[in-house]
């Protein structure tokens, strides 16, 4: 049995990017950037206006001034029009600011008579125009490689022109439960038995890290039909083997995977829950042998499979993220392993969720946080903590 620490390294040694692809703009969301983006285009691209008003040389509009309106420019394509002293141009917001001009008055501020306008308060220079590259400048980066792209960053790109962007490997992944006393939701229980939901557990973890789930099967314990399930598998890039891969007569998981070829690298890390976790590869798939248990499943997830599925991605963030909390209740870690606590974090403050055992599927449930406890580690009610965050 390994350290936390210890198996993360190992892990995260043993798997490598996968290669950069080339995406349709609409098609990178969630995806990482596989090279560093410069801007191509400084924003705005011209000096525009904020606001539906009246284009002015601000010396001459001061309060009280009346001032000829002289054409007028719509957002679209550049009329060319000019500004002179004592004169004004009607202009639209986004639309491109005529030379000469040095301000924009708001429509409000103004009474319109007839081919004039009255200026009804004070105009400064600069004002409400957007100048040209004031949002960013031309060659300044905007996407570095391992960035995550969300939306907006997807708008800064087509905002360049930028139509097609290389971007980090799909993750291809199977995932394997096993057990004879699991039946599938759409079946019939017998005495013993209990639908199996890791699989839709796992499915869900991975989508959402953005890995591409292309199998989902259920095995029962048969050691050459793991087998043979297994080899077809691994055909992946990553493979989640859900249950039998602790050290009772039936769980055959780490006896069928070296059947299959495998190079088993870890077993058992000093984590709860999740001890009974397993690292490997089959030729270049990595294999994740996770315990049964829902909550231990969902726990090695997030903090083994779900960092190795991003560094294939291309990711370089790859850590769940942390916030600040105020625990609500007293804690204590009276066992030998770091113990992961589920909770509900809500407006600052964590609080523990439900029975905190492996099992517990409905506490998961309700949680969004972890709290991690160091052995041995004692908390009381009002200590400022750390708690990792998933949604």
């Amino acid at each position: 049995m390994i350290s936390e620490h210890e198996a993360t390294i190992e892990i995260l040694n043993a798997v490598r990017a996968l290669p950069a692809r080339p995406l349709m703009l609409s098609r990178v969301l969630g995806c990482f950037a596989a090279e560093d983006y410069l801007a191509r285009l400084p924003l705005p691209v011209f000096d525009n206006s904020a606001m539906d008003g009246y284009a002015v040389v601000a010396r001459s509009a001061g309060k009280g001034a009346r001032l000829a309106v002289t054409g007028e420019q719509p957002a679209g394509p550049d009329r060319r029009l000019r500004v002179s002293a004592g004169e004004a141009v009607r202009i639209f917001t986004g639309a491109p600011v005529p030379e000469g001009a040095d301000a924009v008055v708001m429509q409000e501020d103004v009474t319109r008579e007839a081919d004039e306008i009255v200026i009804n308060t004070d105009v400064e220079s600069g004002e409400f125009i957007r100048s040209r590259g004031c949002d960013l400048a031309e060659a300044q980066k905007i996407l570095s490689k391992g960035d995550r792209i969300g939306a907006a960053g997807a708008a800064l790109l087509a905002s360049q022109g930028i139509a097609e962007v290389s971007v980090g490997g799909e993750v291809q992944v199977a995932i394997l439960s096993t057990g004879d006393e699991l039946v599938q939701p759409d079946g019939t229980l017998q005495p013993g038995q209990i639908y199996e939901s890791n699989s839709t557990l796992l499915t869900g973890l991975a989508q959402r890290s953005g890995a591409a789930v292309t199998s989902i099967e259920h095995c029962r314990d048969d050691r050459k039909w793991l087998v043979d399930v297994i080899k077809r598998a691994t055909q992946n890039d990553v493979l989640i083997i859900s249950g039998g891969g602790s050290v009772g007569e039936h769980d055959l998981v780490k006896d069928a995977l070296r059947d299959a070829g495998a190079n088993i690298g870890i077993w058992r890390i000093a984590i709860k829950p999740g001890k009974p976790f397993l690292f490997g590869n089959v030729g270049n798939c990595a294999v994740f042998g996770l315990p049964g248990n829902p909550v231990s499943a969902f726990v090695t997830f997030l903090q083994f499979v779900r960092p190795a599925i991003l560094k294939m991605m291309g990711a370089t963030e790859i850590s769940l993220p942390q916030v600040p909390a105020v625990l609500m209740i007293d804690l204590a870690n009276d066992g030998d392993r770091p113990h992961y606590i589920r909770g509900k974090l809500e407006r600052g403050q964590f609080t523990p969720v439900g029975r905190q055992e492996s099992h517990a599927l409905f506490g998961l449930s309700r949680s969004n946080s972890l709290l991690r406890l160091e052995i041995a580690e004692s908390l009381k009610a009002g200590a400022h903590i750390q708690v990792q965050i998933w949604d």
